[in-house]
């Protein structure tokens, strides 16, 4: 606990005025009263009309720390380390991180989650006047960790941190995917109430250590098959990049091909097509080789030209030699998204894909190495020569920020478009330092999951942002139904960073209680909170999937977020939404019970599926059979949803599968919970059954005891 320590003590320094310039004040200092679930006492009079409570910074966090994170802390325990290891858990037989399983998790992307205009002058400052950074960082994280863990949320999942290019960016600040340097924590999220008395890296680690302290586990996200266009990489390898005169960057597109279909998978069968159209044999002469290589002895030269003119090394690149790295774009054939322009694709074999020996002929042995997309589906077409010093950079990410910062779990960003050898290598080596280390998949295909299983993940993203919102398909109901038989667990999340937000969608807030709760009691998923998605956030963070065209200006226009994506923009979450604490609430009713019987909620074999009077009546209808020791008879878990989200109903609730497996005829029921008050009736018919009047997208808890 030596770094939240020391950030106590920091923060009382500067607000005794030992540090701060500031000292002893009257500030005027807001933040939303949604980040004081501990109860910093605020005066009425230091209260805002919309909901902002005027504080003191320094004394605010200050007081979290100390009266409210501390005080749960065991003595003599190392909390940077990971929580698995603090518990003495040993994984369970056959794999590691599998307590995944039983976590709800929660996304937060720090620069985001945690920016706030505290001096309410209508923008995000680096610096406001008080000399305060607005924009998120870790030691402001803090504040949303007690509505965390109030909300039944035990692991933060962090978008990527990781320095990041302020070149060829996209929008005011550029994306955290568009990685420049693995190993260093991005300088944006050094908190400047610290000043020069601690580091970023001592910052981040004091956050890992409040989260652990509060049982929050910490998983980051890894970006292994892409690195900025301006990498730091590229000053000790541009070997590993691929390369296109300066003089092409303007026409640089994924090339055509006449003949099929629009946004293809790369399969084998389509391959010859590619490799004969004349815009691909185009495209793939545009390469180069790297500047090193054709100027070995110059290449020093330009690297320390660049340090001395304080100017980014592809931009002396640029300028010296006319080449600079190749944009990345879409796997899909024929696939209308554009170039990215921020990112490029890595060189992870030294060789053309095995493959396309044949379909180059002659001219391989001549091509420079180029992006097409077989080369950036090496999962399905690799090279015979791996780029090895490559790869073990890549597996050596995960392994520094264990030992530098004690995480707990990773998502792999695009793994399943990597070879199947480097996967493997980037997981054993995560194990190897905790081998109760979490990896998640980036997989969204159900079907894929036993593949990634094989791998070696814990679990795979999955389809839920596209198939939860559709009620009317019926899409929501086969997505929890079916979860059940996949051989891993898949995120219930109803939306992402990359997709609309729940509330944003058809039915609203209705729809986006109502899946949010679900989502807690999933079988075989894992309950996913977007931040934003608990105080009704309507704005995407980004409109990379299942997006409308006009999904980023559904605000008004005099909305400081209108046509903003936080992926790339200055973007403060609504935290004053008018009731955005109806979400927190309710959420953290609903986890208390799933905290309560979480053994069986987690245990795939206790579900069973409920049917209604007709396979088109509105519901969704999950029974789980709760054990008990030395008992035929169980207890029965019902989570019932009326999912039109228009108009009240009444639903006839067939439980008779659940009785049997059960054993369990108790006529009784209790209602454990529900979104709407008052509730409506609850009845049990002289067949057993369950008669349920229901508000829109209501749902309902029920407990039978044995």
């Amino acid at each position: 606990m030596q770094n939240l320590h020391k950030l106590l003590t920091v923060l009382d320094g500067a607000n005794s005025g030992k540090v701060s310039k500031h000292g002893r004040q009257i500030y005027n200092y807001v933040v939303p009263d949604v980040w004081n679930v501990f109860g910093y006492p605020v005066p009425a009079s230091r209260t805002t009309p919309q909901g902002e409570l005027i504080v003191d910074p320094f004394d605010f966090y200050a007081t979290l720390i100390r009266d409210v994170i501390l005080p749960k802390a065991e003595a003599n325990l190392d909390y940077g380390r990971p929580l698995s290891a603090l518990e003495e858990r040993k994984p369970a037989a056959g794999q590691g991180g599998d307590w995944i399983r039983r976590a709800t998790v929660y996304s937060a992307m720090v620069r985001a989650s945690s920016a706030w205009d505290h001096d309410r002058n209508g923008k995000l400052d680096d610096s406001n006047l008080y000399g305060l950074r607005e924009t998120g960082t870790f030691v402001k994280m803090l504040a949303l960790l007690p509505t965390l863990t109030r909300m039944g949320v035990d692991t933060l999942y962090l978008l990527p941190i990781s320095q990041f290019s302020l070149q060829d960016k996209k929008g005011d600040l550029g994306s955290p995917y568009g990685v420049s340097d693995f190993f260093r924590l991005d300088p944006g999220l050094k908190d400047s109430m610290t000043g020069d008395q601690m580091t970023l890296e001592e910052e981040f680690r004091a956050f890992v250590e409040a989260c652990h302290i509060l049982g929050l586990r910490v998983m980051i996200d890894i970006i292994p098959r892409t690195n900025a266009i301006h990498s730091a990489l590229i000053t000790t390898h541009p070997d590993w990049f691929y390369w296109i005169p300066t003089t092409e960057l303007a026409t640089y597109l994924p090339p055509t091909v006449p003949g099929l279909g629009q946004t293809l998978v790369p399969k084998p069968e389509f391959m010859p097509a590619v490799y004969g159209s004349e815009a691909v044999k185009a495209h793939i002469r545009k390469f180069v080789s790297n500047p090193r290589d054709q100027d070995p002895k110059g290449w020093e030269v330009q690297v320390l030209k660049a340090q001395q003119k304080g100017v980014p090394l592809l931009e002396q690149i640029r300028s010296h030699y006319g080449v600079t790295v190749a944009p990345a774009f879409s796997d899909h054939i024929n696939d209308v998204q554009p170039p990215w322009s921020d990112v490029t694709f890595f060189r992870l074999y030294l060789d053309h894909p095995a493959h396309a020996a044949d379909l180059l002929g002659e001219e391989a042995e001549s091509l420079a190495p180029y992006i097409l997309f077989d080369t950036i589906k090496a999962n399905l077409y690799p090279g015979h020569q791996p780029n090895q010093p490559l790869w073990d950079t890549l597996a050596s990410i995960i392994p520094h920020f264990q030992s530098s910062f004690g995480i707990d779990g990773a998502r792999i960003d695009m793994g399943h478009a990597l070879p199947e050898p480097l996967v493997r290598l980037i997981i054993e080596r995560a194990r190897a330092v905790d081998p109760d280390f979490c990896c998640i998949a980036e997989e969204l295909y159900p079907e894929k999951a036993r593949e990634a299983k094989r791998l070696g993940y814990n679990m795979i993203i999955g389809e839920g942002f596209y198939r939860l919102p559709r009620v009317n398909e019926y899409f929501t109901h086969a997505f929890y139904y079916g979860g059940k038989d996949l051989p891993l667990p898949v995120f219930a999340a109803g939306e992402t960073h990359d997709t609309p937000r729940l509330a944003a969608r058809e039915g609203g807030r209705t729809l986006s209680r109502m899946i949010s709760v679900l989502n807690l009691f999933m079988p075989n998923g894992v309950p996913f909170i977007n931040s934003g998605q608990e105080v009704w956030e309507t704005q995407p963070m980004n409109t990379g999937l299942d997006c409308r065209e006009d999904e980023a200006f559904r605000l008004p226009p005099s909305d400081p977020a209108y046509g903003k994506l936080a992926l790339f923009d200055r973007v403060a979450f609504h935290y004053l939404n008018p009731g955005r604490w109806d979400m927190i609430d309710t959420l953290a009713n609903a986890s208390q019970i799933r905290r309560r019987f979480l053994d069986a909620l987690s245990d795939p074999a206790c579900f069973v599926g409920l049917n209604f009077a007709s396979m088109q009546t509105p519901a969704i209808g999950l029974g789980n059979c709760v054990s008990q020791s030395n008992s035929s008879t169980h207890d029965i878990l019902m989570v019932v949803a009326h999912t039109d989200l228009h108009a009240s109903q009444t639903l006839w609730v067939d439980i008779a599968a659940l009785r049997q497996a059960s054993g369990n005829q108790r006529r009784e029921v209790e209602v454990l919970f529900s979104t709407h008050v008052p509730l409506g009736s609850t009845k049990v018919d002289e067949a057993g059954n369950l008669l349920l009047q229901m508000a829109p997208g209501e749902v309902r808890i029920l407990w039978f005891r044995r």
